[in-house]
């Protein structure tokens, strides 16, 4: 059996663990947006900081209500809303465990 995700997000850097109970799924968005981008917001949206005036605004601008947590559903919903990324997600540690795999949009040129 493998470590603990709470333990490896503190080994690996490439794995974030989100400081929130509410929205958790739109912080990670941000977060992985933001480090992708180069965000100099960065570090303080993972440590939880700065991030959740950036939370709200992502939701009230989708319309997306996440009250009651976030499945299937609204992942697709955010997918839709960032064309350009392509939202993964995993059931655990495992790679081969994918519960969503999103597409990117093309550009139009």
């Amino acid at each position: 059996m493998g470590r603990p995700l709470s333990v490896m997000a503190h080994v690996k850097h490439s794995i974030i663990e989100v400081k929130t109970e509410t929205n958790c799924l739109a912080h990670a968005l941000i977060i992985g947006i933001a480090r992708l981008k180069k965000d100099p917001n960065y570090n303080s949206y993972r440590r939880g900081y700065k991030i959740l005036p950036e939370v709200q605004h992502l939701l009230q601008t989708t319309g997306i209500n996440l009250e009651n947590g976030g499945g299937i559903r609204e992942i697709q919903q955010f997918q839709d809303h960032f064309t350009d990324y392509k939202i993964v997600v995993y059931a655990g540690l495992n790679c081969e465990d994918k519960i969503f795999e999103g597409r990117v949009t093309p550009e139009k040129g």
